[in-house]
């Protein structure tokens, strides 16, 4: 905000826009056609790099300003080269910005208008041009603490002795010191505007998996290893990933450490058998096979865990130990080949213990040669890991559990927090002179801050009694006025899209109002950021209860989706929604002893959600 307080202040710029990430720079470029834009080099979705020649596509005559953090001759030729005009590091005074901006325009308007103020759009977090909202206290402390991360990582960075780069959200190279440049046989300023993931080998899943976990997730550390292919021969190396923040904890961009760990990769399973067999032999089954599979010597975690005595099993073939389905497609047999061919085998699968259990084992199987190299047999660890896998079953559904809450919860939280934020706009921006849509507004931000303590509280309640289902707090309520609300709140989110109501005769139902308001909202938000305006809302009694139709003027939902549309996480890929909302207004329906369903176009009919719910909810009894 500082940076957009300070252009419009300098009566050189108009600020008509600002965007967070590189799609919204693309739909300023397109909306404004602006004579000037400043665009981040560090943004989520797509970068500043990247951005670049798009915008530059849909707008040829803006001239593209490369606002950065980050230092070095290379970047700012890879700018310069993808059609930036400028390349400013942010490091600039703030008072010297605008005359330093003015130079690209000057001329032009000039030379038209004898000097009018030009028009300007800035894109991206870092050099942000919001004009509403925030404070410059803010801005500034947000400004000191990026100097304070760029001076400590400028001096790390000059110092290393291992490959370091920095990268954009997106894994774009904006920096990388000369270790990492000759780990991958290029000079530094070649790797500058590369993805990092080119560097992988089709490996780049690995890459991105460890920035989302950072940007998406929160986590402030990620790791992960990748093959690297050269003339001379193939490497291993380690990549770890650590965010730079702002002041707020949002990610600004990442740093990189990687290191070669070839030799590391071809010692880990030695040093890990060796572990195995000195350190923990009591919680493993140690014991010989010879050439042909039959068991040459038994230890006591082998006992302990298959079950069979020394005397029982040797000279029996290892094979007793696999189930029967294994043992007739010839498995045991199998893995012996393998592990004789390629010098060890490893993997895990049911194995069956004397009494004839099962068990979820971790099994190594190394061919033995001696000094001769004639093969002598092999040796086999085995570990009992079905406490283990029941652990990591459970954890996984405690994450995924967790994840759901989080998706819900944000979800959740969008509407209410749109509506207090449009309605707080317009009040304070003294748009609104009539008292009555005052209070409309007023009420909204009441009916809104209502839904997130009542969010809150349902969190509360989930963490103390672990339930699963919807929690309702019935009252008698009136239908018009339900609908009434619910096209006031979308108004005030959504102020240039049509929502009309039409309730013929007013019904009165017992129904959790604060749930049926959130149901409403999630189908009027669906209906206008996936259908078109406008959208027509209509009430109307039924013999079993109330119907609510939700009609736009979209295309409708596509085929493929309707299965599934209100399962939870469904979606329609990329340009759809987080597959919440939806799942959302069925579960609410259901919980009243409702439902929700959807009617495709056709027949002269718009796309339409109907909710129906009874006069009186089935609740249960306590």
């Amino acid at each position: 905000m500082l940076v957009g307080v300070r252009l419009q202040a300098s009566g050189l710029f108009d600020v008509v826009g600002e965007g967070g990430d590189g799609g919204e720079a693309l739909m300023l470029a397109h909306e404004h056609e602006p004579d000037l834009m400043l665009l981040d080099t560090s943004m989520p979705v797509l970068d500043g790099l990247e951005a670049l020649p798009l915008v530059l596509a849909v707008s040829p005559r803006t001239k593209v300003v490369v606002f950065t953090g980050f230092e070095g001759r290379g970047l700012a030729e890879r700018a310069r080269h993808l059609g930036a005009a400028d390349f400013i590091e942010k490091s600039i005074p703030i008072e010297q910005l605008p005359e330093r901006l003015w130079r690209h325009v000057a001329d032009t308007f000039e030379a038209v208008a004898g000097g009018g103020a030009g028009r300007a759009a800035g894109v991206g977090r870092a050099g942000g041009l919001r004009v509403a909202g925030g404070s410059d206290e803010r801005a500034l402390r947000d400004q000191a603490a990026l100097d304070e991360h760029l001076e400590r990582y400028r001096e790390v960075f000059h110092q290393a002795a291992i490959g370091m780069a920095t990268l954009t959200l997106n894994g774009t190279i904006v920096r990388a010191n000369d270790q990492l440049a000759a780990m991958v046989d290029r000079e530094p300023d070649d790797l500058v505007g590369l993805d990092y993931g080119v560097l992988t080998r089709q490996h780049g899943d690995h890459l991105d998996d460890a920035l989302l976990r950072i940007v998406e997730q929160g986590e402030d550390f990620a790791t992960f290893e990748h093959p690297l292919v050269l003339d001379d021969g193939a490497s291993t190396l380690r990549v770890s990933l650590t965010p730079i923040r702002d002041s707020g904890g949002a990610p600004l961009y990442v740093f990189a450490q990687v290191q070669d760990i070839t030799s590391e990769v071809a010692l880990r399973q030695s040093e890990e058998m060796f572990r195995l067999l000195v350190t923990t032999v009591a919680d493993y089954a140690i014991y010989m096979l010879d050439p042909g599979g039959c068991v040459a010597s038994w230890n006591a975690g082998a006992q302990r865990i298959k079950g069979y005595t020394e005397s029982e099993i040797v000279g029996q073939h290892y094979r007793l130990f696999y189930p029967e389905e294994d043992r007739l497609d010839s498995h045991p047999e199998r893995n012996l080949e393998l592990a004789l061919r390629d010098g060890s085998y490893a993997e895990e699968g049911w194995r069956v213990r004397r009494d004839g259990t099962r068990f979820w084992a971790s099994v190594v199987i190394t061919a033995v040669f001696d000094d001769d190299g004639r093969h002598r047999g092999f040796a086999k660890v085995t570990r009992d890991h079905t406490e283990k896998r029941g652990r990591e079953e459970q954890r996984r559904q405690a994450i995924e559990q967790q994840a759901n809450l989080l998706a819900v919860t944000a979800h959740e939280l969008r509407t209410p927090a749109a509506v207090v934020e449009g309605a707080a706009a317009l009040l304070l921006g003294d748009q609104v002179d009539d008292p009555a849509q005052r209070a409309q507004l007023v009420e909204a931000m009441a009916s809104s801050a209502q839904r997130i303590q009542r969010l809150a509280g349902d969190l509360r309640a989930a963490s103390d009694t672990h339930a699963d289902a919807l929690s309702l707090q019935p009252e008698r309520m009136s239908l018009r006025g339900a609908l009434l609300a619910a096209a006031d709140r979308a108004r005030a989110v959504h102020p240039h899209e049509g929502v009309t109501v039409e309730v013929a005769q007013d019904v009165e139902l017992v129904a959790d109002a604060a749930r049926v308001g959130q149901a409403l909202d999630n189908l009027l938000d669906n209906a206008v950021r996936h259908g078109r305006a406008p959208v027509h809302l209509t009430g109307e009694r039924i013999e079993s209860g109330v119907r609510v139709l939700v009609e736009d003027s979209g295309h409708g939902v596509d085929q493929r989706l309707q299965p599934r549309l209100f399962d939870r996480y469904a979606h329609a890929g990329p340009a759809g929604g987080a597959g919440i909302g939806l799942h959302l207004v069925r579960e609410i329906a259901r919980s009243h002893g409702g439902d929700v369903t959807y009617l495709p176009p056709g027949d002269g009919r718009r796309p339409t959600f109907v909710l129906e719910l009874p006069i009186q909810p089935l609740l249960p009894r306590l």
